[in-house]
């Protein structure tokens, strides 16, 4: 049976959900569904989000404008009403929502070095709230004093390929 990837995750085993706020940066510049997320304090009496700087609090289950909300009910509700469905606890997802290039070619401004994933491979948050295995709180110059992070948000099931449209299935463990 053929597993249909119209969103930026797919959920094949549900875990915990929490209605959250977003900051004002998740709402200026929008989001993929799987964006790794941290709390963040809010003036406001609302448990509030932010992207993730590795950090693993959860992640959001829909993108801020993913084509698979065009022309429904649901295009554009969450940034107009502030809101996201925070996960957590173990899921088993398949995301588009990951790093595709290593971390010191994202940022060396060289060639793009494209990121080998392999079963088993362990999680974490990038330094944009992405799935990666690098660990960029170590790559970092000069090195985030939290490295290395050891916050491991899942492990790799079925990497990345042509058979699942190029989507990363996981297990998490947030």
């Amino acid at each position: 049976m053929e597993l249909i990837r119209d969103r930026d995750v797919v959920t094949l085993v549900k875990g915990q959900t929490f209605p959250v706020g977003l900051s004002t940066r998740l709402l200026s510049l929008g989001w993929a569904g799987g964006q790794g997320v941290m709390w963040l304090d809010s003036p406001y009496d609302i448990f509030q989000v932010d992207f993730s700087d590795g950090t693993p609090n959860g992640f959001l289950l829909w993108g801020s404008n993913e084509s698979a909300d065009q022309y429904s009910a649901y295009t554009q509700n969450q940034p107009t009403y502030n809101f996201s469905v925070l996960c957590y606890g173990t899921w088993v997802i398949t995301t588009s929502t990951y790093e595709k290039y290593t971390y010191l070619s994202r940022v060396g401004g060289g060639p793009l070095i494209p990121i080998s994933y392999n079963p088993g491979d362990r999680l974490l948050f990038s330094l944009r709230g992405l799935y990666t295995n690098e660990n960029e709180w170590a790559l970092e110059t000069p090195p985030d004093p939290r490295a290395p992070n050891r916050f491991y948000t899942g492990y790799v099931i079925e990497t990345p390929g042509p058979n699942n449209n190029n989507y990363l299935t996981l297990q998490t463990t947030m």
